[in-house]
């Protein structure tokens, strides 16, 4: 394989697959909070918030880690405040007490902190301020959870980045599936190990979690309580109960991937299933899990981080992929794959972090498992039938365009309806 291409690989694996603690959005405002503190230099009277449409519906719904239940990006950045550690980034509220916690309560309820929507930015996009007296200090991110374009400490510039060079030594143009399968096949065990290593111990703890105990809506449990203990069972219960924990406050870390806690479980935890059902080896798994990152990211690129399509759907994929991969399929069997999930499932939307999460995630996973077993038996989604493409790359394609731009207005009011700016109650009647 072309080195350049193989070292890119691995530079995506090792950026992309990173620990988080909690659902990263509101990671990312306690990240900021945090950030704008320490540039401060001391407690501040207040803090605001001025968030992207996306951020603020992906953190309206969900539990923030290590808060004793409390949700929303006040929450989020208040606690950022009090306890959070800069530096941990994504794991920024590990460190977190109950001392702490008490006193994230006392601030909320007194409006300590004030949010409000930028319209008009990138759909990943957070500046927190941190003012003290006639002194502030102001923290951007852009484009990813922790990617800090520019602080500003009482009007002087102290960094400032341009967001198109922020993603440094990692180019996502050079993924392509036949390249993936090739990487997968070829890579030294030891380039990606440690990296790999680290999803299957963190995310398999979770989901562990999850299972034994009663998180969100149970999902996860549901299933193994309802349909049984088959490996295609079991795969859907170990990712959804995941994000039962998860998008619960359940403080365990995971491992990310396309900057999601609950793709990055959807990414791995089927894999790590099917895998221990077959009685694979550690070196089978290691390169199935290879084909499942990259398929996942690779469609991501197209769509962006944060839209209205949900992710569940493209981390499912890149498993199904993934599982076709570790069964001994051929390259044109995982293109079927990843063909016929996006041609069943592409359509179900994003409407922010919370417990049904969990239940996308189990439907998108059913719809990759059934796309393994129709692709190994070579039966397939056709050429000119919806989206579906003359080749996997044009699919790919046309699923992301979809999900980029198609899917933009849906975005919009999805969010006017979290926020309360359309009367559904109205339009329903005045429809009738």
């Amino acid at each position: 394989m072309d080195k350049k291409i193989y070292i890119n690989y691995i530079n995506i694996l090792q950026q992309e697959l990173v620990p988080a603690l909690g659902c990263t959005e509101p990671i990312a405002i306690a990240y900021a909070a945090a950030k704008a503190r320490e540039v401060l230099g001391e407690f501040p009277d207040c803090i605001e918030m001025c968030c992207s449409g996306n951020i603020i519906k992906n953190v309206k719904g969900v539990t923030v880690p290590n808060s004793g239940g409390l949700r929303g990006i006040e929450a989020a950045a208040v606690l950022g405040v009090i306890g959070g550690d800069a530096s941990r980034e994504l794991e920024v509220l590990q460190g977190v007490s109950q001392a702490d916690i008490c006193k994230a309560r006392e601030l909320v309820k007194e409006k300590y902190c004030t949010c409000s929507l930028q319209e008009g930015v990138a759909n990943l996009y957070i500046v927190a301020k941190a003012v003290k007296g006639e002194h502030y200090a102001e923290v951007t991110i852009i484009n990813r959870h922790t990617c800090i374009t520019k602080i500003v400490k009482d009007g002087k510039v102290l960094l400032e980045k341009d967001v198109k060079g922020t993603a440094v030594d990692v180019d996502k143009a050079f993924l392509n599936v036949n390249d993936i399968l090739e990487f997968a096949d070829t890579v030294a065990i030891e380039d990606v190990k440690e990296i790999l290593d680290r999803q299957i111990t963190y995310n398999f703890a979770i989901s562990e979690e999850g299972i034994k105990h009663s998180y969100g809506a149970s999902v996860g449990r549901t299933l193994l309580e309802t349909y049984g203990n088959d490996v295609r069972i079991r795969a859907r219960a170990r990712a959804a109960a995941g994000s039962d924990a998860r998008m619960s406050g359940c403080s365990l870390p995971v491992v990310i991937n396309s900057g999601s806690g609950n793709q990055g479980m959807t990414v791995s935890l089927p894999v790590i299933e099917y895998a221990k059902d077959m009685g694979a080896s550690g070196e089978q798994l290691y390169r199935a899990l290879v084909v499942s990152n990259l398929i996942a990211i690779h469609q991501k690129k197209y769509i962006g981080s944060l839209s209205a399509y949900c992710g569940a759907v493209s981390a499912a994929c890149g498993a199904g992929a993934g599982i076709t991969y570790l069964e001994g399929g051929t390259r044109e069997e995982v293109g079927l794959t990843i063909v016929n999930t996006i041609a069943n499932i592409g359509g179900i939307v994003c409407d922010g972090a919370k417990s049904s999460c969990a239940a996308k995630i189990a439907s998108s996973v059913d719809a990759a498992i059934l796309a393994h077993h129709m692709a190994m038996e070579h039966h397939a989604f056709q050429p000119g039938e919806g989206i579906v493409q003359e080749d996997v790359e044009d699919t790919i394609k046309s699923m992301g365009y979809i999900g980029r731009v198609g899917m933009k207005t849906t975005d919009v009011e999805i969010l006017n309806i979290m926020i309360d700016r359309v009367d559904v109650h109205g339009q329903t009647d005045h429809m009738k």
